[in-house]
């Protein structure tokens, strides 16, 4: 508004309120009561204004409140001037604005204004008040109450004039703000949307135009750095899941050719198990048998020792057949002797009988006799002796046999004490080989088990394998859905930022 319509406004007003010349006067004449009762107006109305919670939170500290009232204080000075011009216009405008600015709403500004008003009123009326002799004073008093009031309501008028003027500057200026920011960001959206359908679409290599209004430069920059990033995740993703699927084909087949190999190998460790168990068995039946072939021998053993005593008085029995042979042989050599000496006397006899003649006849009989039963002595005795020498000759052959039955039995005792040391070391091994096929045959069956589980444990690995193959294979399905720049292009692309003088400045 220019400086003429400003006079022409305030003069509008001026009229209408009733501000003449001759009230303008008044306020002239009011204004070193007004300016005595000011201070304490101002003072009322700021310690109201601290002591309540929504218009005290406008000032920081004392010294913005004593600077907040001295500007009342000179404005209010330009009011008792009552020189309505431009600069009591700015003056009253410039509260309003501070007002405004601040953001203090305009009810707190109007009470502020009844408290100091109230106050100067009470100060007028309290000096001008006539007394009883001087009541043609009154209508002059309440002229001086309505013109106060009239310049007060004029100040309220202008300050809250500005107020609503540049709130509406403010509102104005947000609108039009609100405008030029919905053009821009319509602008912004359509090049959002453009970009959106084709990242909805898969396509991540589509940038978002950073020719946008300045207030969405930012957020292009942040969609392109974050369209980028998500490029190379979802390409590096992309390549891992490849590398994934082709790995996880590898361990499938793996874990089935394991899987294979493991129930194979429980089965062939079934079977062992099944013929460890049979040799465990026959090994306990060994171990029996060379246990009881051990009692056997040590009953032999025994049975042998104790025929020793009986082969040994075999031997004395016939040694002494032999030494009562020996006896018997002399014996008859004894009686061969006799007959040979006999038969020696019965010829002596003989020849003496034939000497003797007739006479000796009878004697050569007896003498015959003699000589033939001498005869029949000696081959007697021959007979016995030769019975006796066959005798001698068998009975020094049954000493000779069972001398050697003997030594034959010694040496069957001391074969059969070994054989019975070596049964008996069979038997302790054979106990400990059965003991210790207990124990395989138990470990191999553990071991079975395990196998079992282990096999079991292996066909749902792999079956867990295969379930993680087909996964990576639906990721990598839906990951190719996106375009993206090849692995060999991402590293020529690196390269050439690694290349670029900034990046290897800052290497």
């Amino acid at each position: 508004m220019s400086s003429a319509e400003e006079k022409r406004e305030l003069q509008k007003r001026l009229d209408f309120i009733g501000l003449d010349q001759e009230a303008r006067s008044t306020l002239r004449r009011l204004a070193p009561t007004i300016n005595a009762g000011l201070s304490t107006a101002l003072g009322a109305l700021y310690k109201k204004i601290q002591s309540t919670p929504d218009t005290a939170k406008f000032f920081t500290n004392q010294a913005h409140v004593e600077s907040a009232k001295k500007r009342q204080m000179s404005h209010w000075n330009v009011v008792g001037e009552a020189k309505y011009d431009e600069r009591y216009v700015e003056s009253v405008q410039a509260v309003g604005a501070a007002h405004a600015h601040a953001g203090l709403d305009p009810r707190w500004h109007i009470g502020g204004q009844a408290l100091v008003v109230e106050s100067l009123i009470h100060k007028v009326m309290t000096e001008n008040w006539p007394s009883r002799f001087g009541r043609g004073k009154s209508e002059k008093l309440a002229k001086d109450v309505a013109t106060l009031v009239k310049a007060a309501m004029l100040d309220l008028d202008y300050s809250i004039s500005a107020y609503l003027e540049i709130q509406a500057e403010q509102r104005r200026h947000a609108e039009e703000a609100k405008l030029a920011a919905d053009e821009e960001q319509e602008v912004a959206l359509e090049a959002l949307d453009d970009v959106l359908q084709g990242l909805a679409a898969g396509d991540l290599e589509s940038r978002l135009s950073t020719a946008l209004p300045e207030n969405f430069v930012r957020m292009a920059e942040g969609y392109n750095g974050s369209a980028e990033r998500l490029r190379g995740t979802l390409a590096t993703v992309r390549h891992a899941g490849e590398e994934i699927l082709v790995s996880t084909n590898g361990i499938s087949q793996a874990s089935k050719d394991l899987a294979r190999r493991t129930e194979e190998q429980a089965q062939g460790l079934e079977e062992s198990s099944a013929t460890l168990h049979q040799l465990t068995h026959s090994v306990s039946g060994t171990a029996e048998g060379a246990s009881k072939a051990a009692g056997a021998v040590d009953v032999a053993l025994s049975e042998a020792r104790a025929s020793g005593p009986v082969v040994k008085q075999a031997v004395a029995a016939m040694g002494e057949i032999e030494r009562s042979s020996d006896e018997i042989s002399k014996i008859i050599g004894v009686i061969d002797e006799i007959a040979f000496q006999t038969n020696l006397l019965a010829l002596n006899a003989g020849v003496e009988a034939a000497r003797a003649g007739e006479a000796g006849r009878g004697f050569a009989v007896v003498a015959q006799e003699v000589r033939a039963l001498a005869q029949r002595c000696a081959d007697a005795a021959k007979e016995i002796k030769d019975l006796i020498s066959d005798s001698s000759r068998q009975v020094q052959a049954g000493v000779d046999l069972v001398n050697n039955a003997g030594a034959a039995l010694s040496q069957i005792t001391t074969r059969i004490d070994d054989i019975n040391t070596i049964v008996r070391t069979i038997a302790t091994e054979a106990a400990h080989q059965s003991t210790g096929l207990h124990e395989v045959n138990g470990a191999l069956s553990r071991m079975d088990s395990l196998t079992q589980e282990n096999s079991a444990m292996v066909l749902e690995t792999s079956k867990q394998t295969s379930d993680l193959r087909d996964a990576v294979e639906r990721l990598v399905t839906a990951l190719r859905g996106f375009k993206t720049r090849s692995a060999e292009r991402l590293a020529r692309d690196r390269q050439k930022r690694d290349e670029m003088p900034g990046r290897r400045l800052v290497a």
